[in-house]
């Protein structure tokens, strides 16, 4: 089969390779996928620059995310599900070999029924942003009473996140940093953005919120903004992590005056009870149609993979996605 890969971490020019490789077989509980599409996240690019972790394997085929249809089942899995669709998750976490190729193996849990009508570009959005967003929504508790603080509102996270809040009736504020990011997350429902180039941030949340503080803040970089939380989070409030730097400084008095709840998760590793809701949570929305998944243009062919991580890198407004 064709595949992305590299041999050593580096730049996405210096060492993504695409060629000829091994085709997968479904082992034992196993599902093999014939892939029609895959997703590219900025975990993606960190692991392969070797940013996150080093290269742990001889040879990585990236991506965790991607879509298509399953053509072989491993013993123990029943033969119906050849020919379904589906989106898969953790394609490349702890394995050597993830989505950016013609085919993957791998457990058949993490290969989810595509509901009728989703596009394969479409489901190649949802293992990373719509899991993280969907788990962090449930964290913060939110509902028709709460007030949310959504940072870095145009991310790719960021947009599943205000849609499932909303979802559930929330009030959300969230930061851009331009006005073509503004204009993203009011699409996708957000009430109040705050550009925080131009704005404080402190200031038109208390304004938002009649001085009282947002109950929760679903946060992408806690190094970058942990300093922003006695300004925006009400006393007893909850700061719901999904990303951060190596360190973070924290408000740590002001915290414990207030007895402020810090939520740290990585999506990669929910338990089974944490998957199993929020990919039903997912594939619900998806079968109402109403989730906006959205891409980043154009899409990259799998010879393109260099060209995608690239975009990834540049910040690219949507879901970097190859297609096949």
């Amino acid at each position: 089969m064709r595949a992305a890969y590299y041999e050593r971490n580096g730049t996405a020019r210096e060492v993504l390779q695409v060629g000829e490789i091994e085709t997968p077989h479904a082992g034992p509980g196993e599902v093999r996928v014939r892939l029609a599409t895959s997703g590219v996240n900025p975990s993606d690019v960190k692991s392969r620059l070797g940013t996150t972790r080093k290269i742990a394997f001889p040879r990585v085929v990236p991506h965790s995310d991607g879509a298509g249809v399953i053509d072989e089942v491993g013993t123990g899995v029943p033969k119906s599900r050849v020919g379904e669709r589906v989106w898969v998750w953790n394609g490349q976490w702890k394995r050597a070999f993830g989505t950016a190729a013609e085919f993957i193996a791998l457990p058949s849990s993490h290969a989810v029924s595509l509901p009728a009508g989703v596009a394969f570009e479409a489901g190649a959005c949802l293992g990373i942003p719509a899991m993280t967003a969907i788990h962090a929504v449930i964290l913060a508790n939110a509902s028709a009473d709460t007030t949310l603080l959504v940072s870095g509102g145009a991310g790719a996270v960021s947009q599943y996140v205000i849609q499932f809040a909303k979802a559930k009736k929330a009030e959300v504020i969230t930061t851009v940093s331009s006005s073509e990011k503004a204009d993203v997350a009011r699409e996708a429902g957000a009430d109040h953005v705050v550009d925080y180039k131009k704005e404080n941030v402190g200031e038109r949340v208390m304004d938002v919120t009649g001085k009282r503080g947002v109950d929760a803040v679903i946060e992408l970089d806690l190094s970058a903004n942990a300093k922003l939380i006695p300004s925006v989070l009400r006393p007893k409030g909850t700061v719901v992590v999904y990303g951060t730097g190596p360190e973070a400084e924290l408000p740590a008095a002001f915290c414990l005056v207030n007895s402020v709840r810090l939520q740290f998760f990585l999506v990669y590793e929910l338990d089974a009870k944490e998957r199993e809701r929020a990919v039903s949570g997912i594939n619900e929305a998806l079968k109402n149609k109403t989730l906006i998944n959205r891409l980043a243009r154009p899409t990259f062919s799998l010879e393109q993979t260099a060209a995608a991580h690239e975009a990834v890198e540049r910040g690219s407004i949507g879901n970097v996605v190859l297609a096949f």
